[in-house]
């Protein structure tokens, strides 16, 4: 790039491909947005040579996308984080402020928002103590105590050290300092080889981003993920960052949507540490490390069976329903792997699919990864027999879409022990619009109306009999369930309680609706009358 006077030339490889007037702010982005899209230079080299930042350029392309030229004006109106409020009133919102008054009644004097207030004086302080909340403790077994509360209060600074608790099977050494921002002497343990994870310290602060993620703390520690790690890693060597506090940190960036380490770049490290009782996070290339760590001793899949081993002992009722998904996840890394539809991207890609299990309340219970992508009929088999080695031999219904449509795979599934319901999947006869009956129920307080048909139909020359449910739409349209049960008694007390989140929501209602009553399909007689009888 090379500026004469008031005229500025961008050369590549020799030939002159941009000449602009120097002062001309709008030609200069377009410019470093089309060395970047034409592959002339990287995000990096144009930040450097137009004296900005990747995140700039970054800016400037997103911009250019969806607005076009027009997008690499400069913005108008107030700039955002510029005050809004004239000077004079400033003085008035601190005064009423040292006074006492909150932001909501100072918003309603001066005919502002709350937020303005916000913004100028922070949020509302009370001097009043922070009460306990009343909930239950957690006691993982018989004779444990349980762990006592920390209560925060508006007193002075007071530094908490993490005690053992009932939850934990190996105690957290206690921290040799006591300034949570100055972690030294415990940085210089590890180094020494006399520590494996560092106790968090906490003090109090004001403004921390992120912090109300520590809410979700003790669901995770009850959740029994720590104690099972401990249990099957033991440890990942002498570190500041150990198995604790690195499982911690990556259920932590799920929780504030980092999806990947390098996104980590994009967030204070020392903000982050206050979050987690550190004087600062790890960063990427620690992360990276303590995962290639774990991956090495290839325990990934004994943890995801231990964990789901825990959730089915605590959930016991929840699991006899069950919702099976498949997602596909792209894959953007260097190695050669099958390609799969992606249907948010409409195209085929690189790609691996995952197929979730999860309860009645539609919370996870374990996840496979398909080998070579393999499709629903090919999954399900493999699926249930990891749900039959948790459940045992008690009988589950398990829920899924038409990928999984087989009469064959139905068949297997019955011998099994296993009841199913899914969408019905080909074309079939339609049903005469008279012989639908109609149903009332109540789920979740809400009333629910269904035409209805109920019948039995069979598959593989009459070696499977199922039976279908149809729902008759208002604009016509029928749509077919088929359910394989052991029994109407045992599916009518399942399905009662199948009305819960998930894609077969509606499925699972119409269902109960129609095995709770014990209807059999209309019959039509030969004079022409609709005949509707029940089970006796």
């Amino acid at each position: 790039m090379r500026t004469e006077g008031s005229r500025r030339v961008v050369v590549v490889s020799g030939v002159a491909v941009h000449c602009y007037s120097a002062d001309d702010e709008i030609t200069k982005r377009y410019v470093m947005v089309s060395l970047v899209d034409g592959g002339h230079a990287t995000q990096e080299e144009v930040a450097r040579a137009f004296g900005g930042t990747e995140r700039t350029v970054r800016r400037m392309q997103r911009r250019f996308e969806e607005d076009g030229m027009a997008g690499l004006m400069a913005r108008g109106g107030w700039r955002p984080g510029r005050r809004r409020l004239p000077e004079k009133r400033l003085q008035e919102i601190e005064r009423l402020h040292a006074e006492g008054v909150s932001n909501r009644e100072i918003a309603r004097r001066l005919g502002v928002t709350e937020n303005a207030i916000r913004k100028q004086v922070g949020p509302t302080r009370s001097d009043a103590r922070q009460l306990s909340l009343p909930c239950p403790e957690l006691v993982e077994g018989p004779g444990a105590e349980p762990a006592p509360a920390i209560i925060a209060t508006a007193s002075p600074p007071i530094v908490e050290t993490a005690s053992p608790s009932a939850h934990d099977e190996t105690p957290v050494v206690p921290s040799l300092g006591r300034d949570p921002r100055d972690r030294s002497l415990d940085r210089g343990m590890a180094c020494l080889g006399l520590l494996d994870d560092a106790a968090p310290l906490f003090a109090d602060a004001e403004g921390v981003s992120g912090a109300g993620v520590l809410c979700a703390l003790p669901a995770l520690v009850h959740g029994g993920v720590f104690r099972v790690a401990t249990k099957l890693y033991g440890g990942i060597g002498p570190a500041f960052y150990g198995l604790r506090t690195t499982l911690l940190v990556l259920l932590f960036m799920a929780l504030w949507r980092i999806k990947r380490p390098e996104s980590l770049k994009e967030h204070d490290p020392a903000s982050l540490g206050l979050v987690l009782g550190l004087d600062r996070a790890p960063e990427v290339k620690t992360v990276r490390r303590k995962l290639t760590r774990l991956a090495a001793r290839h325990k990934a899949g004994d943890l995801s069976k231990e964990l789901a081993r825990t959730r089915v002992a605590k959930l016991g009722a929840a699991v006899g329903f069950l919702y099976v998904d498949g997602h596909v996840r792209a894959y953007h890394g260097e190695r050669d792997i099958p390609k799969a539809h992606v249907a948010r991207m409409r195209l085929a890609m690189p790609a691996t699919t995952d197929y979730w299990v999860g309860d009645t309340r539609g919370d996870p219970l374990f996840v496979l990864t398909a080998e070579a992508n393999a499709g629903m009929v090919e999954m399900l088999p493999r699926i249930l027999r990891e749900v039959r080695g948790l459940v045992g031999d008690r009988r589950v219904t398990v829920v899924f879409d038409r990928g999984g449509w087989s009469p064959k795979l139905f068949k297997l599934l019955v011998d099994e022990g296993f009841d199913f319901l899914t969408y019905r999947k080909g074309k079939s006869e339609l049903i005469g619009e008279s012989l639908f009956a109609s149903h009332r129920a109540v789920f979740d307080g809400r009333p629910v109306d269904y035409l209805l048909h109920d019948q039995e139909v069979a598959f593989l020359d009459g070696a499977l009999r199922l039976r279908q449910v149809t729902r008759l739409s208002d604009d016509g349209h029928q749509t077919q369930r088929a359910l394989g049960v052991k029994s109407y008694q045992v599916k009518s007390h399942h399905a009662a309680r199948g009305a819960a989140r998930g894609e077969c929501c509606s499925s699972a209602i119409m269902s109960a609706l129609v095995l709770s009553e014990n209807v059999l399909p209309p019959v039509e007689r030969e004079d022409g009358q609709i005949e509707r009888k029940t089970v006796a």
